[in-house]
């Protein structure tokens, strides 16, 4: 999984689009993308800034650059608040214009793009994904067993982002981590990066063993928060153990389950003894973690067949409706198959 915070661009009206296609076209060629590729990238952009400014509300352009093994890319995420797209289906034909934009309509952006979805509801307004990478990307020969997906955003204003994800997929077990440094900014940063740190040379599956070494790391930091969670495949479990305002949700087909973490701050104040709670799998079920600069009312059963989509396309959901924006914003989702 992809860890580096989106960049967060508003769309409210058409005089910020040129510092965002310059912003990314910049970005694209320091990836290493082709002259034609970041040409291509130029024509999404115009596409998904246009549909936001004529037609959407509380607009808003994440970028962050990404990798698919050695092959870098991009990925976009379009989210408003808008009336929603009623025909889906016909805007997604290449050709069809929403209005007077080049003229492609959402169909160029599936012709050019390496991964396009939209997900609409009437009166919600539309979360759009794309990717796109330097070089064809190749289908696996064999499926994943869990995928793991973000969107982290630094408040307003702040290139520093105090949230992070940290995961790892093995053959055996998913492991999972979600982390909010004290505040916001540089200070923030360094303390729940140096807590990513020390869960890479971590290699138990205990949960509650993670924290403990995290507050051990971050004496003399700002401080955080976080939540652990691991998956074994074996016994189809999972596994959890947090502390701090991380909330946590397992969402299945006909139940949600929470999870609440303990009081305390890593680094500063860790509980007596960290308990360690066991949730069974469920078919269909996905875990969402979200930080506290997420609104807490969030239930992935608010989205319809969202399911069908990548868990992208619920993490952003999630944060367009629920965004603070007063603070560093993260959703992780994790769906086992």
């Amino acid at each position: 999984m992809d860890n580096t915070p989106h960049r967060s661009y508003p769309v409210t009206d058409g005089s910020y689009v040129g510092v965002i296609k310059r912003t990314v076209q910049l970005l694209s060629t320091q990836l290493g993308f082709s002259a034609k590729k970041v040409g291509e990238v130029d024509i999404i952009i115009a596409e998904l800034t246009s549909n936001l400014v004529k037609y959407a509300s509380d607009g808003e352009l994440l970028v962050r650059p990404i990798r698919n093994g050695t092959n870098s890319g991009l990925e976009l995420i379009s989210v408003d608040s808008g009336p929603g797209i009623n025909d889906l289906a016909r805007m997604m034909m290449d050709g069809v214009s929403t209005g007077s934009s080049l003229g492609h309509g959402l169909g160029a952006i599936k012709r050019l793009a390496d991964l396009f979805q939209m997900y609409s509801l009437p009166g919600w307004g539309t979360v759009a994904l794309v990717r796109v990478y330097q070089k064809p990307t190749i289908a696996p020969i064999t499926l994943a067993l869990a995928d793991v997906q973000s969107v982290v955003v630094p408040k307003l204003g702040e290139t520093a982002c105090g949230d992070q994800v940290y995961s790892r997929l093995t053959t055996t077990a998913l492991k999972l981590f979600l982390g909010d440094g004290l505040g916001h900014g540089e200070p923030a940063q360094s303390a729940v990066l140096q807590a990513i740190r020390v869960l890479e040379q971590q290699r138990s599956s205990n949960p509650a063993g993670w924290l403990d070494a995290v507050h051990q790391s971050a004496i003399g930091t700002r401080g955080l928060v976080g939540t652990a969670a691991i998956f074994e495949f074996e016994n189809r479990k999972w596994k959890l153990c947090g502390v701090g305002n991380i909330k946590t949700q397992l969402s299945g087909t006909y139940q949600q389950k929470s999870f609440i973490p303990q009081n305390g701050i890593l680094g500063y104040n860790l509980p007596r003894t960290l308990t360690e709670h066991e949730l069974p799998y469920e078919p269909g079920q996905c875990m969402v973690m979200a930080s506290d600069g997420i609104q807490t009312r969030w239930n992935p059963a608010r989205y319809p067949n969202i399911s069908r989509y990548s868990a992208t396309v619920l993490a952003a959901a999630i944060y367009k409706e629920f965004a603070r924006r007063t603070d560093d914003m993260s959703v992780v989702v994790a769906r086992i198959y």
